[in-house]
């Protein structure tokens, strides 16, 4: 059997806490209880999330854990001697050491993520970079793993990870099984980006998801405004004023936005050289797609192909 530790600090997120369950599930789904899961936190007892209901610790102690687990909390603070001093312990005695949302702040102040690649939700993303500037923060991932160490996007891509985990540790049946019992997608990859083009913008009306469909089918065309208000069926300048007013974006910034995500999804599952990638995705040349790459990611179109492979790896 294996041993899991879930720590919850102060102002916790109930939501996090869904990770508990897919092991749950999990020990259902084998008919025997394969994970023991334990809910703690630094001195035991009663601790309140950021909701306001309680949920009953056990203390830190000399327990071997196979699985350490922090949660996420909505209060992102400084952790005390006693948790710095167990967190850095654990990596030499658990044979994997996680943290769902910004669970990946407690690891980076123990210095747990130094010179290694995480994630944490998007919207504190930069937060994480600027405070831990030798973690190599990578805002748009749903989890990364890196070696021992286990990092997830927002509460839910916990699920992700804790699915990624039951299928390391038995199968892709099981976990397919786990995740069609939770009723969840099984599963999105770790490298799977925590946006969507499509959805971000959230057009209102059916001409404007006409033009958008329209773009997404002909990545490789010039497609300029005339191209996309025909598919509209409305003039040109009618057009721009509702695309601007319905998305809050330039026809010209969605459709670049439409080709980095198609262009990465292609980096990260595809063997196809960058200059195919970037002439299919409509970006005419490799530079001008490492340009819109180094804009949006931070990181150029090698670099990203490189960790996907190294994610699938692992």
């Amino acid at each position: 059997m294996q041993c899991i530790g879930f720590i919850v600090f102060p102002g916790f997120d109930v939501l996090s806490c869904a990770v508990m369950s897919t092991f749950e599930y999990a020990n259902r789904e084998i008919g025997e209880p394969v994970y023991d899961v334990r809910l703690l936190s630094e001195t035991g007892g009663s601790v309140r999330a950021s909701i306001g209901v309680s949920v009953a610790t056990e203390p830190f102690d000399d327990t071997n854990f196979d699985t350490l687990i922090i949660g996420g909390s909505d209060v992102i603070g400084s952790l005390t001697p006693g948790a710095i001093k167990f967190l850095q312990q654990a990596l030499g005695r658990c044979r994997r050491v996680a943290a769902i949302c910004t669970g990946a702040f407690n690891l980076a102040e123990a210095g747990l993520l130094d010179g290694r690649r995480a994630t944490t939700h998007w919207y504190h993303a930069r937060d994480l970079r600027d405070r831990f500037p030798k973690v190599k923060v990578e805002e748009d991932r749903i989890f990364i793993i890196d070696g021992p160490v286990w990092t997830s996007a927002g509460a839910t891509a916990g699920i992700d990870l804790a699915l990624a985990m039951i299928e390391k540790d038995f199968s892709a049946d099981v976990a397919r099984a786990v995740a069609r019992k939770l009723v969840v997608y099984h599963r999105r990859a770790g490298g799977q980006s925590q946006f969507s083009a499509l959805l971000e913008l959230e057009p209102k009306s059916d001409r404007i998801q006409s033009a958008l469909a329209y773009a997404k089918r002909n990545l490789d065309q010039p497609l300029n405004v005339r191209q996309l208000a025909e598919a509209a069926h409305l003039s040109p300048r009618q057009f721009s004023r509702a695309f601007c007013a319905e998305t809050g974006q330039s026809p010209a910034k969605a459709v670049e936005n439409l080709r980095i995500e198609a262009a990465r999804l292609m980096m990260e599952q595809s063997r196809h050289s960058i200059d195919v990638i970037a002439r299919q995705t409509g970006f005419a040349d490799r530079y001008r797609m490492r340009r819109a790459f180094l804009r949006t990611f931070g990181q150029p179109p090698q670099v990203i192909r490189r960790n996907a492979r190294a994610e699938a790896a692992a």
